[in-house]
């Protein structure tokens, strides 16, 4: 069984009704898996707020700091197959289950790494929290898009993925709360304190991360808890794959490897743009604000996702996709453009709008993509869930360039990652197979 892959059909689901009505315990099932996909997008995006605090708490460099993304969006790459198997071998019920304990156990490390401050801990807790997002990134996708009557699949996946959105609209608000409550000392200003000084504002610092990922991770056990005492609808069909094709079959064609490439740049591009923010927006040339107020429009950033998702939604009824792919693409590239060359409040709200834009983005690409590939749509798939792992390069480039050339000129490598993506809108994913 592919994990990504939902088309098996109607019937795919014990517990539905003979009209085709999802039974209760599908409803009990939706809200826990509405609830799980905000969790993920809750923590996700929270790397956001905890990057301007490491770098002070370890007085890291962009490059240095940017290693938090590359952690945690590198286990997508490494974790991706394996977790795949898990769900092959034990299903979609019990691997939501073990996703959520091992991402449970990844907050936990959280408290090691603060006490001890140990930016490599840090790494590591990174590390083992996105491998169990990833393996319910694997699991929790097809199980939804199976939970009821086929023809409400779609509808199903918006409402789930909307709510993830919500997860990442609020995680730098209440992080920035929680997080960045007291004033961040910057090099300068920490190596002015007293030996004594310093050792007491690593530690408040420190303290301040703990209490947060405790109580994420205490409600992260809970869900696996919720998921185990419901007993989850299990899906029939669970252990079936295709073994007759490989990924070598899926990989002969172009057309994969430039939806790969799209994926990649632009979960490197939206990532590297939330990531910079708060540091960005921190610039006495750009809005000049505290590191918290400035959490507050990373969550406008991921915020306009949201609303562009309910709107794109509407939007491509009528509106061919590789056009308002390219049309999106192209308008990011022009926002992140005006933010290179401009200051203070246009700036500001360019970069921050940039969010609007790439609502539709991924769900385009992961569509044209796997467009027309048939028994080898489920090899496709997983191919452009790896390509995730931009999260984790884009990022560390811009962030070696930052510490070269500014922060603001940095974002060049965002705008080329638009202009692949209007590449790939207009011309990329019309190319034909070529065996």
């Amino acid at each position: 069984m592919n994990p990504m892959q939902g088309d098996h059909g109607a019937g795919a689901l014990s517990g539905v009704g003979e009209a085709g009505e999802p039974a209760t315990g599908n409803r009990v099932a939706m809200a826990v898996m509405s609830t799980i996909f905000f969790m993920w997008g809750f923590i996700t995006v929270l790397n956001d707020v905890l990057i301007p605090h490491l770098k002070s708490l370890f007085t890291l460099d962009y490059a240095q700091v940017m290693l938090v993304q590359f952690t945690f969006f590198g286990a997508y790459f490494v974790m991706s197959l394996p977790s795949g198997k898990v769900v092959s071998h034990f299903g979609y019920r019990l691997s939501i289950i073990a996703g959520l304990c091992v991402t449970g156990v990844g907050a936990l490390l959280f408290l090691p790494a603060a006490r001890l401050q140990s930016y490599p801990l840090f790494l590591f807790a990174f590390f083992v929290l996105a491998s169990g997002i990833t393996l319910l990134q694997v699991a929790a996708n097809p199980y939804v898009s199976l939970l009821g009557p086929p023809q409400h699949a779609s509808s199903r996946l918006n409402l789930v993925q909307a709510l993830n959105s919500l997860g990442t609209t609020l995680a730098p608000k209440v992080g920035g709360l929680l997080i960045l409550s007291t004033a961040v000392l910057g090099a300068t200003e920490l190596a002015q304190l007293s030996p004594a000084q310093q050792a007491a504002y690593r530690v408040q610092q420190a303290q301040l991360v703990q209490w947060p990922y405790v109580g994420i991770a205490a409600l992260l056990f809970l869900l696996a808890l919720v998921v185990w005492a419901f007993h989850l609808p299990r899906l029939q069909g669970e252990g079936a794959d295709d073994a007759h094709h490989r990924f070598a079959d899926a990989l002969r064609h172009r057309r994969v490897w430039l939806g790969m490439a799209a994926i990649f740049v632009y979960v490197g591009a939206e990532v590297s743009i939330g990531s910079f923010m708060i540091n960005y927006l921190s610039l006495p040339q750009i809005g000049d604000m505290t590191l918290a107020r400035a959490a507050g429009f990373v969550s406008l950033y991921w915020g306009g996702a949201m609303v562009g998702r309910f709107l794109g939604s509407a939007v491509l009824m009528r509106i061919d996709t590789r056009r308002l792919l390219a049309f999106n693409a192209t308008a990011a590239a022009v926002l992140v453009l005006t933010t290179m060359l401009t200051h203070g409040r246009v700036a500001l709200w360019s970069v921050v709008a940039v969010g609007l834009c790439n609502s539709i983005m991924f769900p385009s690409i992961f569509t044209l993509g796997i467009e027309k590939f048939g028994a080898l749509t489920g090899k496709v798939s997983s191919l452009l869930i790896m390509a995730i792992v931009g999260g984790a390069v884009v990022p560390l480039l811009q962030g070696a360039l930052a510490d070269r050339i500014g922060v603001q000129h940095a974002y060049v490598l965002p705008l080329l990652c638009y202009v692949y993506i209007v590449f790939y809108g207009l011309r990329g994913s019309r190319v034909e197979f070529t065996g």
